[in-house]
């Protein structure tokens, strides 16, 4: 922000945001890998979605490369498999920073797991200050822990960091009845509340990372990053997809 303007003053609807991007967005069509123009296409909108927010933070998932639950199921040990799928999104991370400063946006990595060549160990207060001095952060390596999700990690961080809310990015425009790909009755919903989300099983994040956000009444809004321009929506407070809070309204 310049000429000494505040948050209120430019009419930000949120000061602090952890945007969480699955691995899959950064695939696009296809089912594997990291696909360039999807990824300078996120940065861009990464970009503009600064005109909007202080301070943005990022986690990205890694399941475009490997996940370990899934490795699991095929006899490779869970814990194994857990770290791989953390490298796997430290790979996703430094694909989104360079794209992301090249696109003029001052970016760092901080990985849960130590990998000093390529990226900063994740230290809470180093985090807050490169946010305060005005850089997107990206949380890499999750929670640095296996048996745990990135949507878990999501949730932690965002608490760690004093987040306003967690934007989660997905490629269907809110929460539905059923899926929307195969139920085409499906009914999206505007508001859940945690309580519901877990009751009835929504597959909007995994249970610990729900109720992590319940106890720390961290709101979620579940959006459809594919349509372009959704990302500047969000934050800009335009009501799409679905929120995840406390009670409903």
């Amino acid at each position: 922000m310049g000429d000494g303007e505040t948050s209120s003053e430019k009419g930000r609807k949120y000061r602090r945001v952890l945007l969480k991007l699955s691995g899959e967005s950064l695939a696009g069509s296809g089912d594997y890998g990291i696909d360039p123009a999807i990824v300078v296409s996120l940065a861009a909108e990464i970009r503009d979605a600064r005109d909007f927010v202080d301070e943005l933070a990022v986690v990205v998932g890694g399941g475009n490369i490997f996940r370990g639950l899934k490795a699991s199921e095929i006899g490779l040990d869970r814990a194994t498999g857990d770290y791989m799928g953390m490298l796997a999104t430290v790979l996703n991370s430094l694909a989104l920073q360079d794209a992301l400063e090249k696109a003029g946006v001052p970016t760092r990595v901080l990985s849960a797991l130590e990998i000093r060549e390529v990226a900063e160990p994740y230290i809470r207060r180093r985090a807050k200050r490169h946010l305060e001095k005005g850089r997107v952060v990206i949380f890499a390596a999750g929670t640095g822990n296996p048996f745990f999700t990135t949507d878990t990690a999501a949730s932690l961080r965002a608490v760690e960091i004093g987040a306003d809310v967690i934007m989660k990015a997905t490629r269907v425009d809110g929460v539905y009845s059923a899926d929307p790909e195969k139920d085409a009755s499906a009914r999206r919903y505007t508001f859940f509340t945690y309580h519901e989300v877990l009751n009835d099983e929504l597959a909007v994040m995994d249970a610990t990372a729900i109720s992590l956000c319940m106890d720390n009444k961290m709101p979620i809004i579940v959006f459809d990053v594919t349509k372009p321009g959704n990302i500047v929506r969000a934050l800009s407070g335009e009501q799409i997809g679905t929120l995840v809070g406390e009670q409903r309204r």
